[in-house]
C-alpha cells in the first residue's frame, strides 16, 4: 500500500486490532441473522510524510450512510465546544452579516445553529442523509454531498466562496485527503480562514488512545503530517491550539498560499517542536503502541471476567465508535456485558457491530441498578460522570474506564 498523501510505500506497523466491521453500522433485530461484513483494522506509519494510516478495504460510502447514527447535538460539552468556537471566530476574524460561513461536515447543525443565531450568513455540506435531515430541521441550509474540490469549485462559482470554513473531526474521515484539503483553498476567499480540529496522534500514542482507530478514521494526525499535506494542497498552517476534546485534540488555522496575509504565530512552531522532541519524526514512536493496546484490553478483560466470577451485574454506557472497537479487540460479547445505554433514540433500539451488545435507553438503568457502569466514551468522562450522579447517589454505581487503563471509581459516599 501507498501512502494517500505522498505515495510513498508503507512498510512501518503502527497498529493492528485484526478485524472488525466499522464502528458505526449499528445493526437492526433483523440483520442479527444475516452475515456481518468485516474488514482488517490494520494503521501503518509513512516514514516520508509521517502521515498514519488505515490500510484500504472500505470505501466511503460504506461507511457514512443514509442512516449514519452518529449526531453531535447529543453531547452537551460539545453544544458548548461549538457555541465557544462560534462566539471566538466571530470576534477574531469580524465575522457579519457580510460575511459567509461554511461547515464541512455540518452532521445536525449543531455548531451552524449558533452561527445562524449569531446572524451570520452560513451553509453547511454533509453527505449522510439523516444528520442532514436533523440540520434542515433547524432551519440550516445543507448541501447534502461529500466535499471535496470539485464541489468546492461549483460552490465557489455560484457565489458561495466562504470567509470561514469549520471542518470539526473530519480530516481524519476523507479517504481521498489531497483532494478534500484542495477543496478548501478552493472554497476560501482571497483572505479566508478555514479551521480544522482533529485528536492529537500525541496524544493517542501518550495516552493509550487506541480505540479511537476504526475504519471510519482513514487518518491518524500530528501536525507535522497535516502541514506536509496543507502546503502541497494550497494551504498554509498560520495558527494552532491545543483542546481537551475527543482526549486532546489541536485546532488548526489555515490560509490560502496564494493570498493569505495572517503571519505564522509562535504556537505552529512550539507544536512543531513538541512533536519533534517526542521522536514523531522517527520510526522508533510508532513502534511499541501495539503492547499498549493489549494491554489496555487485557486489564478490561479481566475486569468484566472477576465481575461475571463474582456475581456482580455490570452495564455500559455510550453506545460510541471508539467503544466499539475497544469491545471488539477484545472480543467482548453480551454474557460479559448485557446491554450498553444511549441516550440518542436514534441508537436505541439497535445492537452494536460486531459484539451485538443491545442498545437501550437510560430507563434500563433505574429498572436493574447495575453495580458497575463501564463509560465507554472515555472522553466524555466528566460529562457522563453528571450524567450518571442518580445511579451513584440512588443505589451506589461504580462507574469504570478502561483507557488509558483501568480506572473505577471508589464507592461513593453520603
Amino acid at each position: 500500500m501507498k501512502c494517500r498523501h505522498c505515495q510513498a510505500e508503507l512498510r512501518l506497523p503502527f497498529l493492528d486490532l485484526g478485524h472488525a466491521p466499522p464502528s458505526n453500522a449499528y445493526l437492526d433485530a433483523a440483520a442479527l441473522r444475516a452475515p456481518e461484513v468485516w474488514f482488517p483494522l490494520r494503521l501503518l506509519a509513512c516514514e516520508s510524510c509521517w502521515l498514519v494510516q488505515t490500510e484500504d478495504h472500505a470505501g466511503r460510502e460504506a461507511l457514512f450512510t443514509d442512516d449514519y447514527a452518529y449526531f453531535s447535538s447529543y453531547s452537551v460539552s460539545w453544544l458548548e465546544h461549538s457555541r465557544r468556537y462560534v462566539e471566538a471566530m466571530i470576534g477574531r476574524f469580524g465575522l457579519d452579516g457580510n460575511s459567509m460561513v461554511c461547515e464541512v461536515a455540518a452532521n445536525d447543525g449543531y455548531l451552524l445553529q449558533y452561527v445562524q443565531q449569531a446572524g451570520v450568513p452560513c451553509y453547511g455540506v454533509e453527505p449522510t442523509a439523516s444528520t442532514a435531515s436533523a440540520a434542515r430541521d433547524k432551519g440550516i441550509d445543507i448541501v447534502q454531498r461529500f466535499f471535496g474540490v470539485d464541489l468546492a469549485r461549483e460552490l465557489a462559482a455560484s457565489g458561495r466562496g466562504a470567509d470561514l470554513i469549520a471542518a470539526n473531526n473530519v480530516l481524519a474521515h476523507v479517504p481521498d485527503i489531497n483532494d478534500f484539503v484542495s477543496g478548501f483553498a478552493a472554497l476560501l476567499k482571497p483572505q479566508g480562514v478555514a479551521t480544522f480540529e482533529f485528536p492529537h496522534l500525541l496524544r493517542m500514542v501518550q495516552e493509550s488512545q487506541f480505540d479511537t482507530a476504526y475504519h471510519e478514521h482513514y487518518s491518524y494526525l500530528s501536525l507535522t503530517a497535516v502541514a506536509h499535506v496543507f502546503r502541497a494542497n494550497g494551504l498554509e498552517v498560520f495558527d494552532v491550539e491545543a483542546l481537551p476534546t475527543h482526549g486532546g485534540s489541536l485546532r488548526v488555522y489555515a490560509q490560502r498560499r496564494d493570498t493569505g496575509a495572517r503571519e505564522r504565530q509562535h504556537a505552529v512552531r512550539d507544536v512543531l517542536q513538541q512533536e519533534r522532541a517526542a521522536g514523531m519524526e522517527t520510526a522508533a514512536f510508532y513502534q511499541g503502541f501495539q503492547a499498549q493496546a493489549e494491554r489496555v484490553k487485557n486489564g478490561l478483560l479481566s475486569f468484566l471476567l472477576d465481575m461475571r466470577r463474582e456475581g456482580r451485574r455490570v452495564a455500559a454506557y455510550g453506545a460510541a465508535a471508539k467503544g466499539n472497537t475497544l469491545l471488539n479487540f477484545a472480543g467482548i460479547r453480551p454474557d460479559l456485558l448485557p446491554y450498553v445505554v444511549d441516550r440518542n433514540p436514534a441508537k436505541q433500539g439497535r445492537f452494536l457491530p460486531g459484539s451485538h451488545i443491545p442498545i437501550v435507553g437510560e430507563e434500563r438503568l433505574s429498572a436493574d441498578r447495575p453495580e458497575y457502569i463501564v463509560v465507554l466514551p472515555w472522553n466524555l468522562r466528566s460529562e457522563v460522570h453528571a450524567q450518571l450522579e442518580y445511579a451513584r447517589r440512588g443505589w451506589g454505581a461504580r462507574l469504570a474506564t478502561a483507557v488509558p487503563e483501568l480506572r473505577v471509581d471508589p464507592e461513593h459516599e453520603g
